[in-house]
């Protein structure tokens, strides 16, 4: 009986140590469980999250439909913003013409500014319309412009040839609306200058409208650059055996006590000899300033008619020699 008890005692001992002994390594087991499974929730949640981001980027990568883009609604503002701001632009150039017409000084200067007015007034009615009205998204309006610019590219390019004139000559200024140029055999006053196109008026008033290309590529003359003031240029053919003092005193006075000149600049008396038909001529040139381009020719004829009247009533010349 006693050694059962001892053999008992000693069991539960035993059971005791092999206990302890093992409860560290469950403990480290447990522990290590534990982390294995926050790290699978962990990898499970990152996951989720990537197919999730996957799935938004499917989403944003679909096209929007053309519904969303345009619609009744959007092409009416768009056709009401359009006329609106056509009307205004045209209001605006039309204020500066008017103030232009009534200032000599400043009449070149003032329509100066109405093709610039008009281009950035172009530019923001489109932007309102495309940014404001349709809002495209950036991949979509990226691919239209890209696929605009192709096509339209290779059927048109004298077309963006002149409309890049046209950009040039309104930034680059070379002349501007009320300049007097002459282009090849066209000579006239700048009424216009668009995008594709400048218009000039002649002295037979006739309008002439020269591709903005051929403005950009040819030499062009400006006879006054801006100022309202230009030197004319009036031509007699005399007998070579004038007396070309006297001439040179009445073309000065002619073109004196003209009401079309402009004192500020000198006035030039200059002769030459010139054959014409087998017969020798003194040629005069008389230059002077006109004080306001619009009367070049009236001024040149004003002068014309003085020198040639004075030449005859003082006998300088004979009405049968100039025949």
């Amino acid at each position: 009986m006693r050694n059962l008890k001892t053999i008992t005692i000693l069991l539960v001992c035993s059971f005791l140590l092999f206990s302890k002994s093992i409860q560290p390594q469950t403990d480290s087991l447990n522990k290590t469980l534990q982390k294995d499974t926050v790290s699978q929730t962990t990898l499970n949640v990152q996951v989720t999250k990537t197919e999730k981001t996957k799935a938004d980027n499917k989403i944003n990568l679909t096209p929007p439909s053309i519904e969303d883009i345009i619609s009744v609604g959007k092409i009416f503002w768009a056709i009401v913003f359009f006329i609106v701001g056509a009307f205004i632009i045209k209001f605006i150039t039309k204020i500066l013409d008017l103030f232009a017409e009534k200032s000599t000084n400043y009449r070149i200067t003032i329509k100066g500014f109405i093709p610039v007015i008009r281009i950035l007034g172009w530019a923001f009615i489109f932007y309102l319309i495309i940014n404001g009205i349709f809002s495209p998204p950036a991949e979509t309006l990226i691919a239209i412009l890209a696929s605009l610019g192709i096509a339209v590219g290779f059927a048109s390019q004298d077309i963006f040839k002149n409309i890049f004139g046209g950009i040039m000559i309104i930034f680059d200024r070379p002349f501007q609306i009320g300049d007097k140029i002459e282009i090849d055999s066209h000579y006239g006053e700048v009424i216009k200058i668009g995008l594709r196109s400048t218009r000039i008026v002649t002295p037979d008033d006739s309008v002439v409208t020269i591709p903005n290309g051929d403005l950009m590529s040819k030499s062009v003359s400006n006879s006054n650059s801006g100022e309202p003031n230009c030197q004319v240029v009036a031509e007699l053919y005399l007998p070579i055996n004038v007396d070309a003092e006297k001439v040179r005193q009445i073309a000065l006075e002619a073109a004196q006590v003209s009401r079309y000149v402009y004192l500020n600049k000198p006035i030039v008396v200059l002769f030459f000899n010139e054959v014409k038909e087998d017969r020798s001529y003194l040629k005069m040139r008389l230059k002077a300033y006109v004080m306001d381009i619009r009367y070049e020719f009236t001024f040149k004829s004003d002068m014309t008619e003085i020198v040639m009247r004075e030449l005859i009533k003082k006998e300088i010349i004979k009405p049968e020699q100039m025949s």
